[in-house]
């Protein structure tokens, strides 16, 4: 079968299911099938055997169902334009699964190797393993071409050695009944795919079984059903046909809360909207919801593979003190592991090649092979070397003479550290997602538009972190590190890659970056993704320009995009524990996509992107969440006013615009010891604090003169005439006014932005390949 074809897979693999029919044997030899979709690939209808030429009318009738611009008013108008989807009964079917309770999983373990290789073991069971069941990785794995010849051979060779065996062994039948047309997408952590009708239940239960044996203690779950030919183009349908409820029945219970919950406002559009693919792919999402919450699938236990370990008080147990050791193991500070975390272990040392997976230290384990794991940081290195890292790499290698030979991964989080400049020992955790994704998603109708989003915003993510980081960043030389204190190994003047990505996963990205560049990242990051959508189709575009209500001034884009991303930076020292700085970056990362949902206009189809932070160097211990101590620490009602002494979340051309303040501060000598006091006469008042500004920039005479423009002028103007109110912000809100500032934010960020910064340019143009 070759990838080769222009045609679109989802008419093949609708033509595949209906000619292997609801049975679990195929209704014709299977010769004939694959001779089908060879005619149906290479766009030879001709060419299929013609006791399939009455299902293939049925899936042509589908595509012009798809294709058609009016929606029929009534069920007797669908009948008519649709005779043959109409009276086709044979179903398909479509399956919904994937990684559950992933957090709890990868963050289980306070080590970094561990949780660096339980994230990369999730991305590889879902990037390569589940497509491997519907065939060769040629076919299947999103990121075939941009691999190595060798990477290739690797990867070719891992399916056939350990993937394809395994589903032959366990499910020998639904090998067979699996082509590559079948799967839809397979990013992000989750999984939706076609499968003929009888294969459901053994494709759900294979995903399940498959995290679980690879893993032994990650929760998987999949649920899936079948359905008409009808409904993949026109939603669920009663049987029979005739008794479903349609435009003339939401006429008549529009009132009812219950119907205008499920169809919005009962308009024709919101009707529209919600007949089609995307209500069985929601179907599907419930009962996914339902199954994770430990409940029965109708016909399938709860729990399929359950991981079970015995316990006992007396023994040792391991790192995460919660399943009993194994062994020892022969690696940095001699740990005591389980074999679930031994394979996390595993798997963390050969993402950064410190593994070939033959090291004896694992032996003391029961026998496993952990395949195919390609890091972030070999992804990266090959962005450099492509066309669209081309404008990158001169700078990006320029410290090591231009050359990308030598240049290896960061293996602590103390050696990303070393990378910033000017706040040494302090790193930035970055976590950004999507806004609102699920609200787009649901205007997708068709399964071809699924397929291509899903492929178009993993790889926007993927991409526009990679142009974040090597816009900002440079190749770093390790110096001034003690030895390592578990392996005793001198690193320094080695030259690494100063950041670590955690995972990279559909619109998620967790990553540790240099304190000093963390919010240029983050500001591009959010950029770039939107440009590469932009980029890809005009289907994302906005189709208005709204004004976005910036408190910094900012140009009109020429374009705005219905999607963006959040993030959430947390500035901690390298030796903060992981899951701390996980559970606060995960928190600002809500508050930002807090912001993003107030900032978007009701009647305007485009999204904003938001960036929060917080630095914990200012702030040693958060005991509640961020936003209670926001609450508590930060605000003051005094004189009938709020007062709120942090102003984040930001937009972007805000980060922007409060990098520009901080560097202005900087140029003009401002003593941190007064920055330090007018940030401790902000709770004193507004008029105190105002007073006291004035009178710090007063005495530094002309040196005061950038502190006017970049900060009195740019953020603090009257909203009643054309004064201005330094420190202070007024901000529009119902109740009682409120005044907020952002110098507390200025003095968090001193000691993290440099004074005289690399000159870095505008963003580069993206040209997508």
């Amino acid at each position: 079968m070759t990838a080769t074809s222009s045609a679109s897979p989802v008419p093949i693999a609708l033509a595949w299911c209906l000619a292997w029919g609801e049975g679990r044997d195929p209704q014709f030899p299977l010769p004939i099938l694959q001779q089908m979709c060879a005619a149906i690939r290479t766009d030879d209808a001709a060419g299929i055997p013609e006791a399939l030429q009455p299902l293939w009318a049925q899936v042509r009738q589908f595509q012009e169902s798809v294709a058609a611009t009016t929606f029929p008013k009534t069920l007797a108008e669908l009948q008519s334009r649709y005779p043959e989807l109409w009276r086709q009964t044979s179903r398909i079917g479509l399956v919904y699964g994937g990684a559950t309770k992933i957090k709890g999983y990868v963050f289980e373990s306070a080590k970094l190797p561990e949780i660096r290789g339980a994230s990369a073991l999730l991305d590889r069971i879902n990037l390569v393993d589940l497509p491997a069941f519907f065939g060769d990785p040629e076919q299947t794995y999103l990121g075939w071409k941009a691999l190595g010849k060798e990477s290739q051979a690797e990867l070719e060779a891992y399916v056939n050695r350990r993937v394809r065996p395994w589903l032959q062994q366990h499910y020998p039948a639904l090998a067979q009944a699996l082509i590559p047309e079948l799967l839809i997408y397979s990013t992000g952590g989750n999984l939706l795919a076609f499968c003929p009708a009888a294969y459901v239940d053994d494709l759900c239960e294979a995903i399940e079984r498959r995290y679980t044996e690879e893993t032994l203690t990650a929760n998987a779950c999949a649920v899936g059903s079948a359905f008409r030919l009808l409904e993949l183009r026109y939603g669920l349908l009663r049987d029979p046909i005739e008794r479903t409820p349609w435009l003339d029945w939401l006429a008549q219970h529009q009132a009812h809360p219950l119907v205008r919950a499920y169809f919005g406002d009962c308009s024709e559009a919101s009707f529209q909207a919600r007949k089609s693919f995307n209500e069985l792919v929601g179907h599907l999402a419930a009962r996914f919801q339902h199954r994770r919450n430990g409940n029965p699938d109708p016909g399938r236990p709860s729990r399929a593979h359950p991981a079970c370990f015995e316990t006992h008080p007396y023994l040792r147990r391991d790192s995460t003190d919660r399943r009993p050791a194994l062994a020892k193991a022969d690696l940095p500070g001699q740990p005591w592991l389980s074999e679930a975390t031994a394979r996390k272990a595993l798997v963390g040392r050969q993402v950064k090649r410190l593994e070939t997976g033959q090291q004896g230290w694992f032996r003391k384990f029961p026998a496993w092979d952990p395949g195919f794991v390609e890091s972030w940081v070999t992804r990266f290195a090959r962005f450099l070397d492509s066309p669209a890292g081309e404008p990158y790499r001169e700078r990006y290698l320029q410290p090591c003479a231009g050359s990308g030979q030598g240049i290896g991964e960061a293996q602590s989080l103390r050696e990303v550290a070393n990378a910033s400049l000017g706040s040494q020992g302090f790193v930035a955790y970055l976590y950004a997602d999507g806004n609102d994704m699920g609200g787009y998603v649901q205007q997708i109708q068709t399964p071809e538009a699924y397929r291509q989003f899903s492929r178009d915003v993993s790889e926007a993510t993927e991409k526009a972190v990679y142009h974040a980081l090597a816009q900002h960043l440079q190749a770093h030389r390790l110096r001034g590190l003690p030895p390592d204190p578990e392996s005793g190994r001198d690193r320094n003047g080695e030259w690494i890659h100063p950041f670590e990505i955690l995972t990279i996963g559909g619109d998620d990205v967790l990553m540790v970056v240099p304190a000093h560049k963390a919010l240029d990242i983050a500001a591009t990051f959010c950029e770039q993704f939107e440009q590469i959508l932009l980029a890809k189709s005009a289907t994302y575009a906005a189709r208005s320009l709204g004004q976005v209500p910036h408190r910094y001034p900012a140009d009109s884009p020429d374009q705005l995009c219905r999607l963006s991303t959040s993030a959430g930076v947390l500035f901690a020292s390298e030796d903060t524990p992981i899951y701390y700085a996980e559970r606060l970056t995960e928190q600002l990362l809500k508050s930002a996509k807090s912001r993003a949902k107030k900032l978007k206009p009701r009647d305007q189809d485009f999204s904003v992107a938001t960036i929060d932070f917080l630095s914990l160097k200012s702030v040693t211990l958060i005991a509640s969440s961020i936003q209670d101590f926001r609450q508590q620490a930060l605000e003051n009602r005094q004189n009938g006013h709020l007062l709120k002494l942090y102003a984040g979340p930001y937009t972007v051309p805000e980060i922007r615009g409060l990098l520009r303040t901080v560097q202005a501060l900087q140029a003009a000598d401002f003593p941190r010891s007064q920055l330090y006091q007018i940030r401790g006469f902000l709770e004193k008042g507004k008029r105190t604090a105002t007073l006291n500004y004035l009178y710090f920039r007063t005495r530094l005479g002309q040196k005061g003169q950038p502190l006017i423009e970049a900060f009195e002028r740019t953020w603090c103007k009257a909203k009643t005439n054309d004064g201005h109110l330094p420190p202070w912000m007024y901000v529009a809100a119902e109740g009682e006014p409120t005044y907020e500032t952002i110098w507390r934010d200025l003095v968090d960020l001193y000691a993290f932005v440099q004074k005289q910064p690399q000159a870095e340019g505008r963003p580069v143009p993206v040209e997508v390949k």
